[in-house]
């Protein structure tokens, strides 16, 4: 006999489009606040619950051809922030190449560094926190967990004490200590296929035993859900969990999380730069196109004219609004509001 349970399992993933009209509500894109550059995806570790599958052997990376685009793109748009993502970004041959070209070229532009923070202290590396401090780039840094047994089952062993160093290296720097030029964020990502917990209470919980076993401080702690796509979603299918989990996404759909969603203000750029609405679309190949269905690059787009544009969506989507939603800046609501 089947069980209720195993039927809902068995029935398809509903649509995130059909979803959102059931619930009165459009997703379309409004005025562009960020440019996030994806570098590429050599990386110096590898996380269970990386979406782009980095890792030290990939060879796909920004060339300095492309960078001069998107710095030509930069300086004639303005965007008012540029997020640097990988990978880990740091690795690229031109990233320092790239950052100084933005202070010079389109300056008052708000820089962030989504960092591993072991890139810190990996041999030939030790210039990462000096040059970041120097150009008053925000750290977005991955840290999901402040115990070192679950931070070194996800990102592997070793990956806690280096963790650690990288932190307090930071905190010397000036980074995490309320001052507006070094500002130091910490990202959770569940360690398997459950939900983050409140941000709010899951911060203070960071704050404390980070500063009372290590005398570390940062400033904002973001809770981000890990979304069912590439290595994270072959971890799920590996375990046997992946209808269980987008059972979990769906059911905790929250309609109040849609119009906060970062695919509303952000354009997200490849390695080759190829344009999408999000990181994770990109991951999945879905690329903008133009009205004959060709693919379109950064530097096709003005984005004075994309608001209004609809947005590509999929079964993955219910990752960003599930509970208090999920963006790259973690929660896009309060507790009290999911």
């Amino acid at each position: 006999m089947i069980s209720s349970s195993e039927k809902l399992l068995a029935q398809p993933v509903p649509s995130f489009a059909r979803t959102l009209d059931r619930h009165g509500l459009g997703l379309s894109r409004g005025v562009t606040k960020t440019l996030q550059l994806n570098l590429g995806k050599l990386c110096n570790i590898t996380c269970t619950h990386c979406h782009v599958n980095a890792g030290p052997g990939r060879k796909e990376i920004m060339t300095r051809e492309t960078i001069d685009r998107v710095l030509d793109w930069i300086e004639t748009h303005r965007p008012g922030t540029v997020d640097l993502t990988g990978g880990a970004p740091e690795m690229v041959p031109d990233f320092r190449y790239l950052v100084e070209s933005i202070r010079r070229r389109a300056p008052g532009t708000h820089l962030m560094d989504r960092c591993n923070l072991v890139i810190l202290n990996e041999p030939g590396y030790a210039w990462v926190g000096p040059f970041l401090r120097e150009h008053e780039i925000e750290v977005v840094a991955s840290m999901p967990c402040y115990s070192a047994e679950n931070v070194n089952a996800q990102r592997g062993e070793g990956v806690f004490d280096r963790s650690i160093e990288a932190l307090r290296e930071l905190n010397a720097l000036g980074y995490g200590r309320g001052d507006s030029r070094y500002p130091l964020q910490l990202v959770y990502n569940p360690g398997g296929d459950w939900l983050p917990p409140d941000q709010a209470g899951l911060e203070d919980d960071y704050k404390r035993e980070l500063k009372k076993h290590f005398g570390i401080t940062f400033d904002r702690l973001y809770a981000i859900t890990n979304l069912p796509v590439s290595r994270f979603a072959s971890w799920l299918r590996r375990n046997g969990s992946y209808d269980r989990y987008m059972e979990l996404l769906v059911e905790a759909f929250n309609p109040q999380t849609v119009d906060a969603l970062m695919c509303r203000d952000t354009i997200s750029v490849s390695w080759r730069g190829e344009v999408y609405d999000c990181d994770f679309n990109q991951m999945l190949g879905l690329q903008w196109t133009d009205d004959g269905g060709t693919g379109l690059f950064l530097w096709d787009v003005d984005p004075s004219s994309t608001p209004g544009r609809p947005i590509a969506t999929g079964s993955h989507c219910y990752g960003c609004t599930a509970g208090s939603g999920s963006s790259c800046g973690g929660a896009v609501l309060a507790n009290d509001d999911a």
